[in-house]
């Protein structure tokens, strides 16, 4: 018997001994009341809890109808600080603790492991200090653990004890450090496993692949290294795979898609992965999210044709493409999802010209990205089929030709970015379409022409940078004069002529204003 619940059974002792009248309810009764007085409640929710009625009644709480004795105990989100007392292992009879979304500081009392038959406990979301009780591991019968975001810290307990039951663990948000203990593949039951944004590191167990019932594993932005476990990819039942922000090397099994036919997530973001996508990829038809990005990928993209749920696609800063003029075809294969938001495919080393296809990728889409590639041809008309673009990042290629009017049917754009290509001509009138836009670069470029008056419309525009182009004419006192520009407005390396309009003068609170390189006078 731990130390912690010895004194757990001398402070009940005292407890009885202390009340007038027999009763083991006045046990319950006792520790909730001593439970309240270690905390403020600014908000009055523990206002019930007094003589006027039974603690059976009191808010938060729930009793057994065979026993009357607390099971539950529910306070999650109330506002409520301080420290939890040593008397919550009083409630013998416990099931179920939440405490989440609160203040409450300190360390984690040692008591909580006297709760045998405690099955979910919440304390996620508040600010305790110190280390996991180890004692934790004599609640046998625990399902679910979340001790995620607080400021807990030093190493995970060594030996799981008796947690067979145990379905979900997550640890998320803390200062945990050091290896993950290889018992942690004796846990059996386990089903959620989160450990994200800690400062774990090592290596991650092979024993992880004995967890059969796995199915969200999320070690990301730790300091793991070396390969992932060849022995987690042949977990069917996982749906999760998150372990990215770490330092990773390796490459994915090339079967990843026929052993993990039930993945909907794979998150690898930020690590030194190599080799190539996996063709099989495209057999994990319940695919919602590849975020792959920041490592060094290389080789053809596959197709994803299959895969029609996907949601989220983030390819970008990989070596991959760069071998010939198809280098997009697998843009086409994204057509058949239907429900993507965000295609991210920014600095590889693509080639060749933008597919046609790309008119019928999903009306869904909100950010489209893949600047800094080698992707050349003029800019699709098609573009201004995508309504719902709210990001369209395309800069540092060599994309030529004009603008395509249609540019102004995506009305809900916040940033366009086609600085840095070849593009000339005209700046389209329908820019002043855009109403929602917050920045836009059109730098280094080839344009010709004014400055479109039409910009003005444009009463959400923080940044408006077309510098280094060929544009004539006057700086348009409308433009000039948007009360809206507050971080830069850069007109630089051009051939505007002209006195400076007096309306610069409103710019009161521009951040940068660049003129320089042009015929401007004051």
């Amino acid at each position: 018997m731990s130390f912690s619940c010895l004194t757990t059974i001398i402070l009940l002792l005292g407890s009885v001994l202390a009340l007038a009248k027999d009763g083991r309810d006045e046990i319950d009764r006792l520790a909730l009341l001593e439970f309240k007085a270690r905390i403020a409640d600014p908000s009055g929710v523990l206002s019930s809890w007094n003589d006027s009625s039974h603690f059976c009644d009191w808010y938060g709480v729930t009793c057994g109808r065979k026993h009357r004795r607390v099971t539950v105990l529910d306070l999650g989100s109330k506002n409520l600080s301080e420290v939890v007392s040593a008397h919550i292992g009083n409630l013998s009879f416990l099931r179920e603790v939440n405490m989440e979304n609160n203040s409450f500081h300190a360390e984690i009392p040692l008591h909580f492991g006297c709760l045998l038959r405690l099955q979910k406990l919440f304390l996620n979301n508040n600010s305790f200090s110190g280390q996991i009780p180890s004692n934790l591991s004599y609640c046998s019968n625990l399902l679910v653990l979340n001790l995620g975001l607080n400021m807990l810290k030093g190493n995970l307990p060594t030996e799981p004890g008796s947690l067979s039951k145990l379905q979900g663990l997550t640890l998320q948000a803390n200062s945990l450090m050091g290896n993950i203990p290889p018992s942690i593949g004796n846990l059996s039951s386990l089903q959620k496993f989160g450990i994200m944004r800690n400062n774990f590191d090592g290596t991650i167990p092979r024993t992880l692949g004995q967890l059969r019932n796995l199915k969200i594993l999320y070690l990301a932005r730790n300091k793991f290294f070396s390969t992932i476990p060849i022995s987690i990819f042949n977990i069917s039942a996982l749906a999760w795979l998150g372990v990215g922000g770490n330092q990773l090397e390796g490459g994915l099994p090339s079967n990843l898609g026929f052993t993990l036919p039930n993945i909907k997530f794979i998150n690898t973001y930020q690590n030194h992965l190599t080799g190539p996508i996996p063709e099989s990829i495209s057999n994990a038809s319940n695919l919602k999210l590849i975020q792959i990005n920041e490592n060094n990928f290389t080789g053809k993209v596959p197709s994803f044709s299959k895969i029609r749920g996907l949601w989220w696609f983030s390819i970008g800063h990989n070596n991959l493409g760069g071998e010939q003029s198809t280098d997009l075809d697998f843009l086409c294969s994204l057509t058949n999802s239907t429900k993507l938001e965000l295609l991210g495919i920014a600095e590889n080393a693509f080639r060749g010209l933008i597919p046609d296809c790309i008119n019928n990728l999903s009306i869904t889409l909100s950010w489209f990205g893949l600047a800094y590639n080698h992707i050349s041809g003029t800019l699709p008309s098609e573009i201004g089929n995508l309504i719902n673009l709210e990001v369209l990042r395309w800069q540092g290629n060599n994309i030529s030709g004009n603008i395509p009017f249609e540019i102004g049917n995506l009305n809900k754009l916040k940033l366009l970015h086609l600085g840095q290509n070849k593009l000339s001509g005209q700046i389209p009138e329908s820019f002043g379409n855009l109403r929602m836009l917050i920045k836009l670069y059109l730098d280094r470029n080839n344009f010709q022409g004014s400055i479109p008056s039409s910009l003005k419309n444009c009463q959400n525009l923080l940044l408006l940078n077309l510098s280094t182009n060929n544009l004539s004419g006057y700086a348009p006192k409308e433009i000039m004069g948007l009360s809206s520009l507050s971080i830069c407005l850069d007109l630089s390396r051009n051939s505007l002529i002209g006195s400076l309009p007096e309306e610069v003068g409103k710019l009161q609170n521009l951040g940068e204003l660049r003129l320089n390189g042009n015929g401007l006078s004051q």
